[in-house]
């Protein structure tokens, strides 16, 4: 954990994240805050054989960390920004609310919506149903699907302006 404020992102192959990780790369680009992308790989079913379970854990942590590198390089070339990957192994909203209790310095979570017949996903879903994603209130915001990068970017702008004019306001007495 750092003393530095970070915003967290949860890596997934789905066709709208990169639209979410990008807005999250701008506010940490913008405010010098760190970008967390955490990556939670679903358990296997247990094979007949230990050594075929080993196997597929590993292989599952080597795609994840693929992936992760992918999103973590593709972040960087778009907005410089590096970005932590964090990789977990269980279900994903168990694994997200221990995240957020153990690492106090993540302050926002974004999310992307996904459209069409799937709906927006798991997380945006118990967001509609719940207080939230954890026992310690984050904000989180939901960036909506099928974004050009170009309307990402626009979206963005709006909290870069806010954040850089508090940067340049003087401290209260």
């Amino acid at each position: 954990m750092s003393d530095r404020y970070a915003c967290l992102v949860i890596a997934d192959e789905s066709e709208e994240f990169p639209d979410a990780l990008i807005y999250a790369g701008l506010i940490c680009r913008s405010t010098s805050w760190r970008l967390v992308m955490l990556r939670v790989i679903e358990p296997s079913d247990p094979a007949p054989w230990a050594s075929i379970t080993e196997e597929m854990r590993r292989q599952a942590r080597d795609a994840a960390e693929s992936l992760t590198q992918r999103f973590a390089a593709e972040v960087w070339a778009e907005c410089g920004v590096s970005a932590e990957p964090v990789l977990r192994e269980g279900d994903l909203k168990p694994e997200l609310r221990k995240l957020l209790e153990q690492d106090a310095s993540i302050k926002l979570v974004v999310l992307a919506a996904g459209e069409g017949p799937g709906g927006p996903g798991p997380l945006v879903t118990q967001l509609g149903k719940t207080a939230g994603l954890g026992a310690r209130p984050v904000p989180v915001l939901v960036v909506p699907g099928a974004l050009s990068r170009e309307e990402v970017r626009k979206l963005a702008l709006p909290i870069i302006q806010a954040a850089a004019a508090v940067a340049e306001e003087p401290p209260s007495a």
